[in-house]
């Protein structure tokens, strides 16, 4: 793997991620238009713990506070942290339970381009869905167990390849009543554990498999600007969403799932 392949799919993840257009779908095209080779365990493991540090990073106040708030004797122990804490267990459970039975018999059925473009149109569809039945008035500091554990179910279906874990995680959030831009946080704080769970996943494989020789320098890019380009995109998005809607992404994922699926007619796929 070349140093600019690194850095332009290691761009692509860091963004993809939290934007409601699907990562997962972005991988695979891009290589597929460019005539690249998929990128390596290695190298696709490294892309997953860059975005876990954006993660972490961005959302650094939030995870010592709830950290704090585990301490038993701390005098900064704070119900709603402790509510937002189990509220992310319990939204974790699903995709967690889902991902460790059935993740390589989905992988196996979508991993085409045309099963990644049927993914983007229902990502689509439900943030249209989404932004016409919101209702807003949920704050995260009052999100309940059920209101996670509906989010946890549908991050668990973005184990299809081509649905945005961010988007239908934040499209859920929505329909749970939380404001966009609490979602979109929810939606974040969520992926954390779930990402950390798959590069754990990858990591093993990995160890099982053998090393592949991506390189030490693609690699060590790879990580760093996932992780920068993961903030970067974190940002944009909270921002983005105090004040628009979610119409915009959905123009967006269609596009591309039309240009897939023409592209597939064409030339094969």
């Amino acid at each position: 793997m070349s140093l600019l392949e690194a850095i332009l799919l290691a761009i692509v993840q860091g963004v993809t991620e939290f934007l409601p257009i699907s990562s997962s779908a972005h991988l695979v095209l891009v290589p597929w238009w460019l005539g690249w080779e998929a990128p390596g365990l290695a190298f696709d493991t490294v892309l997953h713990l860059g975005t876990l540090l954006a993660v972490v990073l961005y959302f650094w106040r939030d995870w010592w506070d709830l950290a704090v708030g585990l301490w038993p004797r701390s005098a900064r122990r704070d119900p709603a942290q402790q509510r937002l804490l189990l509220a992310l267990i319990v939204g974790t459970l699903p995709a967690a339970v889902v991902g460790y039975l059935f993740e390589d018999f989905f992988a196996a059925m979508f991993e085409r381009p045309v099963g990644v473009a049927v993914g983007l149109i229902l990502t689509g569809l439900l943030l249209i869905l989404a932004e016409r039945r919101r209702h807003g008035g949920l704050t995260l500091e009052r999100i309940g167990w059920l209101d996670a554990f509906i989010v946890g179910l549908a991050q668990a279906v973005a184990i299809f390849p081509g649905i945005s874990r961010s988007g239908i995680t934040i499209a859920a959030g929505l329909g749970r009543g939380l404001e966009r831009p609490a979602a979109a946080r929810f939606s974040f704080l969520l992926s954390a554990p779930i990402i950390f769970g798959a590069g754990l996943f990858q990591l093993r494989e990995l160890i099982a498999t053998g090393f592949d020789t991506t390189g030490v320098l693609p690699v060590v890019t790879g990580l760093v600007v996932a992780a920068v380009a993961g903030m970067l995109s974190i940002r944009y998005l909270l921002r983005y969403l105090q004040r628009r809607t979610l119409y915009a992404f959905t123009g967006y994922v269609w596009l591309l799932a039309l240009i897939t699926l023409v592209r597939a007619v064409l030339v094969g796929g």
